[in-house]
């Protein structure tokens, strides 16, 4: 790698349904100028079908799901390029996963009391996931351990503050 090339370094914007993660890989990807995902669809209609029918994932849903994610990270690392990419990524070995894309993987975890998580998701209209899974997510989530290559935001902060927060993490 010569000395103008930059390493490939993917951001994950994870968190539980309501927090932002739409929201704020939208505007990193403007503000970084990367490309960006949604994991919602990478999820095969059996999945959504499932959660919007208010049954949570099991494990053995979400591997696939979760494999078609780190894919398509590895296809941007292969083309040179860092990407974004939304998702709940709840638990440690969902991560562990995620991180074996080509490229340095790095989680963004927007956290926040239920009570606005709740209040966020119940505001949002098209949305499959019904309030009723928030228990489940919360439930299931496993916070970054402190060898994880990532941080945690308060979802309280506007989203403009996290990017910039994101952005400035990045610089240092």
């Amino acid at each position: 790698m010569s000395s103008f090339e930059t390493p490939v370094q993917h951001l994950v914007v994870m968190g539980v349904c309501g927090s932002g993660k739409t929201t704020v890989a939208a505007l990193l990807a403007q503000e970084l100028g990367r490309v960006s995902a949604e994991a919602d669809d990478f999820h095969p209609r059996a999945n959504v079908e499932k959660m919007a029918s208010g049954h949570p994932l099991t494990d053995e849903d979400r591997w696939p799901w979760l494999a078609t994610i780190r894919d398509w990270l590895d296809e941007q690392a292969a083309a040179g390029r860092s990407g974004i990419v939304t998702c709940s990524a709840l638990k440690r070995s969902y991560r562990d996963l995620l991180s074996q894309a080509g490229g340095r993987v790095t989680f963004v975890h927007l956290d926040g009391d239920r009570a606005t998580l709740e209040e966020r998701m119940a505001s949002r209209s098209g949305h499959f996931m019904p309030t009723t899974l928030l228990d489940s997510q919360l439930e299931t989530l496993e916070p970054l351990g402190e060898d994880e290559d990532g941080f945690r935001l308060d979802i309280h902060e506007s989203p403009e503050n996290l990017v910039r927060e994101v952005a400035s993490r990045l610089n240092r």
